[in-house]
């Protein structure tokens, strides 16, 4: 587990990288939620190394974290989707570079934001083969959904007060006009951020966020090995 930097276009870019004690396995990006890369996302990297996965988190407020919502909804806001684009692109490059990353192409994992910013990761970079996204949020429009070249696993509340039933089931729906092989699926009663164990929301749900959790690891290993 450990700090690693990363080309982005340009641009050097620093991430956390989570390994698997076997040193061998898939790789995934994490993209964050409007908080930050904070202790949430990394123990979800070191999560998926447990599971055999090859994990990095790239540090898309470079260094930033927060707890407020009000500053992480001006973060998010001021983001430039099109360097975060090539971070998440240098991001993806870099773990399918690694030594014992086995499969053609790496997954995006994101929530909340990241959930957004793991589709458009999908849409726009190379080397994303599949895509899993929490709880949808994208203020920044949204990608060709046709340039989505794997599968893609959504989940969703159905108790979610920032993303409706109706607004998910039309991504979906979206999503499949596009020609994307998708499948969301939605969780009776579950709140925004239901996965997210810090539970700043007071949404967390045990249960449901180990079914979901169950879901991706399955899903991602399908897909990219």
């Amino acid at each position: 587990m450990a700090v690693v930097e990363f080309q982005a276009g340009e641009q050097t870019a620093q991430g956390y990288l989570a390994s698997p004690w076997g040193g061998e396995g898939p790789g995934v990006i994490v993209l964050q939620e409007w908080w930050g890369v904070d202790d949430h996302i990394r123990s979800i990297c070191d999560r998926f190394a447990e599971e055999g996965f090859f994990a990095l988190a790239p540090d898309l407020y470079r260094g930033e974290t927060t707890d407020q919502p009000s500053e992480a909804q001006q973060k998010m806001m001021a983001m430039n989707i099109a360097e975060a684009e090539e971070e998440m692109c240098g991001a993806a490059d870099y773990v399918q570079a690694l030594e014992g990353v086995i499969g053609e192409g790496v997954g995006a994992v994101g929530f909340c934001l990241g959930g957004g910013l793991a589709v458009w990761a999908g849409a726009n970079c190379p080397n994303i083969a599949a895509t899993v996204s929490y709880y949808y949020v994208m203020p920044h429009g949204r990608p060709d959904f046709s340039g989505l070249k794997g599968p893609v696993l959504g989940h969703f509340g159905t108790a979610d007060d920032f993303i409706p039933v109706d607004d998910a089931q039309a991504l979906e729906q979206d999503m499949k006009a596009a020609g994307v092989d998708v499948r969301f699926e939605y969780y009776e009663g579950a709140g925004h951020a239901f996965f997210n164990d810090t539970n700043r929301l007071g949404t967390y749900n045990k249960e449901l966020a180990e079914l979901s959790w169950e879901r991706t690891a399955d899903f991602l290993r399908a897909a990219l090995t």
